[in-house]
């Protein structure tokens, strides 16, 4: 009995895996991504004060979802139409899609080992992982309108 139990709810999860949307997936984590970066670029900016410890919490955050961002998972085929503006080019250089979003989690757990001690270590930082988000939607993004 017990067996069976675990079996229909490994049945369970798996087809409920099975109807999650990749383009709602990614689009949440990137939404989430956005947000967390968007708090530190107020730091960089001096909008917020700097605070060693809140910025940490704020660079673990951002590594806690880089590293959700599982790009078969949330870029399978098929997933190129709808309501999403990636690229096409996702799905022709997918290794290079990859070892982009590699480099980016690489550079914040980086900047997560090495945490700011002040401002302008954090905007050193930050320029990084910048770059990283510019160049990757560079290639990789649609431009909306």
């Amino acid at each position: 009995m017990r067996k069976l139990v675990i079996a229909i709810s490994m049945l369970a999860l798996a087809a409920s895996a099975a109807f999650a949307d990749p383009i709602l997936d990614r689009q949440a984590l990137m939404k989430e991504r956005g947000k967390i970066v968007g708090g530190l670029a107020k730091v960089v900016k001096g909008e917020e004060p700097f605070d060693a410890a809140a910025v940490l919490t704020q660079l673990r955050a951002v590594q806690a979802n880089a590293e959700k961002f599982d790009v078969e998972a949330l870029f399978p085929k098929g997933s190129d139409a709808g309501d999403t503006t990636a690229a096409p080019k996702i799905w022709e250089d997918m290794a290079g899609f990859k070892a982009a979003e590699d480099k980016y989690l690489s550079d914040v757990k980086a900047a997560v080992a090495a945490a700011p001690g002040d401002v302008d270590a954090l905007k050193a930082q930050v320029g990084v992982l910048g770059s990283n988000c510019g160049a990757c939607h560079q290639s990789y993004r649609v431009k909306k309108g």
